[in-house]
C-alpha cells in the first residue's frame, strides 16, 4: 500500500469507523471499471470475479448512456406520472410466471425484503418467519435479527425459526436424495410446529432459491418444493430473495426459483438490477400488490425513479441482446468442468459447486474428515495479488465464492483458472 492509499485508509477510519468492512488484508483503492475488469489507483487491472452489482459488466455503454440521458433530462420521485417507470414495471412483470403481476419499486435488496415481509404479514395476519440456517437478507432491524451468515448485535427473534438446508457433500452419510429431503423436511415441520406451539402464526418463508449464502450446495430434488408445500399448508407465503441469483445468473432461466419449478408468492430483487444504479423491487400477483398498496399507502421517494428505471431497462435489453443467460450457461458449464479438473490435482478442493455464472470451491484440510481448510482467507488474498478478485462464503467460511458479471468470457475464465491453479499449488507447499 502506497502512502496515498494509507492516508486514505486512515481518513476513512476516522469518518466511517474502524468497523466499516473492507476486502483484503491490503485494501484495494479502485478508481475505474470496464467490462469484467477494475483498475486501481496505480493503473493495475484486476479481473473481477466477485461483484454482481455490475451485472452486465462495469460501466456497460448501453446502461451508462440510458441513465445519463435520463439524468440530464429529469429525475423526480415516483408520485408523478412517468413513462420510464410504467414501461419498466411492465417489462419486469412480464419476466415472471404470474398471470398478472404487480410491482413495487425500492432502492435496495434490504428494502425489498423488508417490504416483502410487511406484505406477507398483512396478507396472512401472522408474524412468524422461517429462514435458512445460514442467511443474509439485508440490514434493517428485522432482517439483521434473522441474519446468521455473520455475527450481528441483534438477538434472534422469538417470531422466527431456522431450517437447515441439506448439503449432500456434508450431509449425505449414505442416504439417498429422497432420504435426505425427507430428513430435512421433517426438521422444517418441527420448526413450523414450534412456532405454532408458541402461539405465533406463520407469515412467510424467506429464502434465496440459489442457496448462495449456504455456499451453493448441490440441490436435493424435492427439498425446496417440499418446503414450499409445508409453508403454504401452514398458511404462510413464500418469498424468493433473488437479489444474488436473479436476472439469469443460473443460466437456466430468468429467475432461480424457475429452476426449481416453483412460483413464489413474492419475488424480491436488488443490487444487480440497475448495474450499479440503486434500484430494487418486490413482485407479486397484481391483487396482492394492489390491495397492500391501497392499505399501506406505500411509496418510496427514490425507488424506481426515472433514472433508475432507465438504467434497469437497459440492463434487461443487454441481457436479451447479448444473450447473457445463454452465456451464463455455456461459460458456467466450462468453468465447472475446469474446476472439476483442478480438483483432481489439488487435494485441498473437497467439492465443486456451480450455478450458471456462480461458482464455488469448498476447501478442506483433508478429504476424509472434510474439516474446513483454514487457508481460504489466505488464498483469497493471494488471488488478489495475482490480479483476480473473489471472496469466500459458507457456514465455515471456507468456500471460495466466484460471481462474475454475466459478460464473463471463456478467455477470462482461463485467466481465473490459471490463477487458481497457481495459488492452490502454492497453498499445498
Amino acid at each position: 500500500m502506497n502512502d496515498d492509499d494509507h492516508s486514505l485508509l486512515q481518513r476513512r477510519r476516522q469518518v466511517l469507523g474502524t468497523g466499516a468492512p473492507l476486502f483484503y488484508e491490503q485494501p484495494l483503492h479502485l478508481v475505474r471499471g470496464e467490462g469484467a475488469w477494475v483498475f486501481d489507483a496505480d493503473g493495475r487491472r484486476y479481473l473481477d470475479v466477485y461483484n454482481n452489482v455490475p451485472h452486465v459488466g462495469h460501466c456497460h455503454p448501453h446502461v451508462v448512456k440510458a441513465a445519463s440521458r435520463q439524468l440530464a433530462t429529469l429525475n423526480i420521485n415516483t408520485r408523478y406520472l412517468h413513462g420510464n417507470v410504467v414501461d419498466y414495471a411492465e417489462r419486469l412483470a412480464a419476466t415472471t410466471d404470474y398471470d398478472h403481476a404487480g410491482v413495487f419499486f425500492t432502492c435496495t435488496g434490504t428494502e425489498s425484503n423488508e417490504l416483502a415481509l410487511r406484505i406477507a404479514r398483512h396478507v396472512t395476519g401472522g408474524t412468524g418467519i422461517i429462514a435458512s440456517s445460514v442467511n443474509y437478507h439485508g440490514n434493517s432491524a428485522v432482517l439483521a435479527s434473522l441474519c446468521t451468515a455473520f455475527p450481528v448485535p441483534e438477538p434472534f427473534p422469538d417470531f422466527a425459526r431456522l431450517v437447515q438446508v441439506p448439503d449432500p457433500y456434508r450431509h449425505r452419510q449414505g442416504r439417498s436424495d429422497a432420504e435426505l429431503a425427507s430428513h430435512y423436511l421433517d426438521e422444517a415441520r418441527g420448526a413450523i410446529a414450534s412456532l405454532e406451539e408458541s402461539g405465533v402464526k406463520l407469515a412467510a418463508l424467506l429464502i434465496d432459491p440459489s442457496l448462495a449464502n449456504e455456499g451453493l450446495p448441490e440441490f436435493v430434488p424435492g427439498y425446496l418444493t417440499g418446503l414450499v408445500e409445508l409453508v403454504r399448508a401452514a398458511g404462510g407465503l413464500v418469498i424468493a430473495d433473488e437479489v444474488q441469483s436473479g436476472f439469469g445468473r443460473t443460466g437456466a432461466a430468468m429467475w432461480a426459483h424457475q429452476y426449481h419449478g416453483i412460483t413464489p408468492d413474492i419475488i424480491t430483487t436488488g443490487k444487480p438490477m440497475g448495474n450499479g444504479f440503486p434500484i430494487g423491487s418486490v413482485i407479486s400477483s397484481y391483487d396482492v400488490v394492489d390491495e397492500f398498496g391501497r392499505s399501506a399507502n406505500y411509496f418510496n421517494t427514490f425507488g424506481g425513479n426515472p433514472v433508475a428505471t432507465a438504467a434497469a431497462a437497459a440492463v434487461l435489453e443487454v441481457i436479451e441482446n447479448e444473450n447473457l443467460i445463454a452465456n451464463a450457461a455455456t461459460v458456467g458449464a466450462y468453468v465447472q468442468n475446469r474446476l472439476t479438473e483442478l480438483m483432481t490435482r489439488h487435494e485441498i478442493i473437497g467439492n465443486v459447486r456451480c450455478r450458471g455464472m456462480f461458482f464455488g470451491l469448498e476447501l478442506v484440510a483433508d478429504r476424509v474428515s472434510k474439516n474446513p481448510s483454514p487457508l481460504a482467507g489466505r488464498i483469497v488474498n493471494r488471488m488478489k495479488d495475482r490480479g483476480v478478485l473473489l471472496s469466500r462464503i459458507g457456514p465455515f467460511d471456507n468456500i471460495l465464492k466466484m460471481r462474475p458479471s454475466m459478460i464473463f468470457t471463456f478467455e477470462q475464465a482461463d485467466i481465473l483458472l490459471a490463477a487458481l491453479d497457481e495459488t492452490l499449488e502454492e497453498a499445498a507447499r
